[in-house]
């Protein structure tokens, strides 16, 4: 957002063109950066600035997305659609501004009046509110999709910490993974590599914000074998949208959010084993848990000292809606869940172990961790049918098999605030482990 010194002097955007400032040579300088800054609900252009390390270093320190910045006498150059669009944000104008160290200066503003005026325009997505893809729409399509770019709305669900990372040529560099979800997906990735975009999506509430995401670069990603969106130079994001559409989905983020349906994510698949390698105690568990309230994943050594294998059957087993994840009770057959996109549809539900295991070793405990579904299965060693089939007897035994035997654990911790520890717990893999494996992790781990 920008505009001059005085409320007299002020150019829109829409009246720019190639005469409104004097002549001004731009040098062969060295640095550069670009951000696009927007007046009016329906024009938006693309800035250039030009200068030394220090100068360009110093101004791309000084302000960030949602600042509202005076430039004063830059030069307005005919912009290139072909080569300009491929990088920077498809913008209405046919211009674009050149800020040279030179002949041009740029500040924040301060000016209350004005910043009142423009403040609601990052409210506004610089595409067509209505031409978007649910995250629906991009599982469905595949990869058919990949590599091309499209517009997105969608809540956030959750945000990782930044990974910071040194090319092989020297240059420093970090990546943050945001995972966003609509009412036809409950956990789709957002990668961002560029350090603007990765300090804006920091300052999101998950669960509490929706996002209009114009020119989202897809792709198939093959390690995780799943679609994926990614902020690249053309993407400009939209938070929480003054739209109908956003409206919407707002109001359906909330309620099942409230729900608790988003905490009852048992899809281990998100998390390949393969790649969990960090050994830890319980204790250092917790305390990393409390120190990085985001969601990690490693192994423990330890035992399951809890496990109710010989209680009711509909404690252990349980059915959920195949839509939503609630737990449902099939004899109504409808969800209750009133924010299920299933909405009138008949109901269909999915049936699986759905155990609250504690895991204990000679540091602590971690209660009521999660575990269900197929991992469940290969744990005790039989699916639901058969489980039912047995005697009270059998589960018990099926229990003594297991409980406080030393396993090997790979675990997902992710932040709980209703729950009294703070955290909870997923288990993703449990099986036996070997002593010679326990003895050299546990000797590492003192």
């Amino acid at each position: 957002m920008a505009y001059s010194r005085q409320a007299k002097d002020f150019v829109a955007i829409s009246d720019l063109h190639p005469n409104t400032t004097h002549p001004v040579s731009i040098g062969f300088d060295r640095f550069t950066f670009g951000f696009t800054i927007k007046d009016s609900p329906d024009y938006f252009i693309n800035v250039s600035l030009w200068g030394n390390d220090g100068y360009i270093n110093g101004l791309s320190n000084s302000f960030r997305i949602g600042d509202c910045v005076i430039i004063e006498n830059p030069l307005v150059a005919t912009k290139d659609p072909e080569k300009e669009d491929r990088f920077c944000p498809s913008t209405p104008s046919f211009y674009r501004l050149l800020v040279s160290e030179a002949h041009s200066q740029l500040s924040i503003s301060s000016d209350i009046e004005m910043m009142n005026r423009l403040l609601p325009l990052l409210h506004l997505p610089v595409k067509d509110s209505r031409d978007f893809y649910s995250l629906g729409d991009i599982v469905a399509n595949g990869q058919s999709l990949d590599r091309t770019v499209i517009n997105i709305l969608a809540a956030v669900r959750s945000i990782a910490e930044p990974k910071f990372f040194t090319t092989a040529d020297g240059r420093k560099g970090q990546r943050l993974e945001v995972k966003l979800f609509d009412d036809s997906v409950t956990s789709f990735p957002l990668v961002c590599w560029d350090r603007e975009a990765i300090q804006l999506v920091q300052t999101l509430i998950p669960r509490e914000t929706v996002l209009f995401i114009s020119d989202a670069r897809i792709g198939f990603d093959s390690f995780r074998n799943c679609m994926t969106a990614t902020v690249n130079s053309k993407t400009i994001i939209t938070v929480n949208p003054d739209t109908k559409e956003a409206s919407l989905l707002f109001s359906y983020a909330k309620e099942v959010s409230e729900s608790g349906v988003l905490h009852e994510d048992d899809r281990p698949g998100d998390v390949p084993v393969d790649s969990i390698s960090d050994v830890y105690t319980v204790s250092q568990l917790k305390l990393k848990a409390q120190e990085n309230p985001e969601v990690f994943c490693g192994i423990t050594y330890s035992f399951i000292s809890k496990l109710d294998l010989d209680t009711s059957v509909s404690k252990v087993i349980r059915s959920r809606c195949s839509k939503c994840r609630y737990q449902v009770n099939e004899e109504i057959q409808s969800c209750s869940n009133t924010a299920c996109p299933g909405g009138d549809q008949p109901l269909t539900v999915t049936t699986g172990f759905d155990l609250l295991v504690d895991v204990t070793d000679h540091t602590g405990t971690l209660q009521s961790c999660s575990l269900n579904g197929t991992v469940a299965e290969k744990t005790l060693g039989c699916n639901p049918e058969e489980f039912v089939s047995l005697t009270e007897d059998e589960r018990t035994a099926m229990k003594w098999k297991i409980l406080l035997e030393r396993c090997k654990v790979y675990i997902k911790i992710a932040p709980s605030p209703k729950s009294r520890s703070g955290m909870r717990g997923n288990v993703l893999q449990c099986s036996l482990a070997d002593p010679g494996e326990v003895k050299q992790n546990m000797s590492a781990l003192q």
